[in-house]
């Protein structure tokens, strides 16, 4: 009886230790860390899961501190402050590349998309909040400057030479290319579940732990309710640009933040706010501001044309809600919307 016993426990404590790794393995599995900091004028959010998470995050952070030194138009050392001032320069490899998606975009745009728009927002003061009406002289003055298809940019080298008294931001297409930065790192450490919230910019790696799609909510740009809909997805960025984002009021009218680059004036489009979900969140934020400008049909028309690229979530001013046909089967809303295919 003895003998059996001992058997029985050295089973019993063989199965033990194997639950007890087993559990050990789905903890580092489940193991969530998350930072809050704020960059880029906005609050973030990094999470990641796993083993790697700890360092994915320190390392996300980290990047997403350098990338705001180097891409900022506010601070003294980063190489777009340097460009407006001195009207050209070599620029470093991450800001060469964000011109050079930017420029890019603004051509297939036919210019919704502009970078040189930038006087134009601190005349509004949306880059320091004294917010101000500016005259119609001011407006036009400002607007002769405004046309990124005028900068002189070779991709090879670098080199760039803005048009005379052109300046410009990059605060419409960085937080795009932050987050993708931000994924390349988690991939490179090893994580293969995490996220990132940047203001109205998500991006997801992976799925969550438990191998189901992230579960991303469009925020309901008229506060009705919480939000308009939800999107699964894995492996996507899901960025939303809106009116409501950033404005204020005088003598009785909204100033919105998104300004179009034909007329200087806040885009008066039709929509309330555009999301857009694509595997590159670089291009995902500057659509986001594009299809904003462009109003729904030209929207729809750009979407047809580069359907591939990314699936778009339209609400217009009236409420109306529409999708594009890639969201069909990942898209749920408890509001009426058409699809259009």
């Amino acid at each position: 009886m003895k003998k059996s016993y001992f058997r029985l426990s050295g089973v019993l404590l063989f199965l033990l230790c194997i639950a007890m790794l087993t559990a050990c393995q789905n903890s580092d599995e489940n193991k969530k860390v998350s930072k809050d900091i704020f960059a880029m004028d906005t609050y973030m959010t990094v999470t990641a899961y796993g083993k790697n998470a700890e360092n994915g995050v320190n390392k996300a952070v980290d990047e997403i501190n350098r990338l705001e030194t180097v891409l900022s138009a506010e601070k003294q050392e980063s190489d777009i402050y340097k460009l407006n001032e001195t009207g050209s320069g070599t620029l470093s490899t991450d800001t060469k590349d964000i011109v050079s998606k930017a420029l890019e975009i603004n051509k297939t745009t036919n210019g919704a998309f502009d970078i040189s728009i930038y006087p134009l927002m601190v005349k509004w003061g949306f880059t320091t909040q004294k917010y101000n009406v500016p005259s119609k002289n001011e407006i036009s003055k400002l607007l002769k400057d405004v046309d990124s298809s005028k900068i002189i940019f070779d991709e090879k080298s670098g080199n760039i030479k803005l048009k005379e008294n052109m300046k410009i931001d990059l605060g419409g297409i960085a937080k795009g290319y932050t987050s993708n930065r931000v994924m390349q790192i988690f991939k490179e450490c090893g994580v293969k579940s995490g996220l990132v919230s940047l203001g109205g910019n998500v991006q997801a790696l992976g799925t969550k732990t438990d191998g189901t799609a992230w579960q991303i909510a469009i925020e309901n740009p008229d506060k009705s309710s919480d939000y308009i809909g939800v999107v699964s997805v894995k492996d996507k960025a899901v960025i939303t640009s809106g009116g409501y984002e950033r404005y204020f009021e005088k003598n009785g009218k909204t100033y919105h933040h998104i300004l179009d680059p034909e007329t200087g004036y806040p885009a008066e489009s039709g929509l309330k706010s555009v999301t857009i979900v694509s595997d590159d969140g670089t291009l995902a934020d500057a659509l986001s501001t594009s299809l904003f400008v462009m109003g729904k049909e030209k929207a729809l028309d750009y979407w047809r044309e580069h359907k591939n690229e990314f699936d778009t979530v339209l609400v217009e001013d009236n409420g109306d809600i529409t999708i594009t046909g890639g969201l069909e089967k990942i898209f749920k809303s408890n509001f009426k919307f058409d699809t259009v295919k």
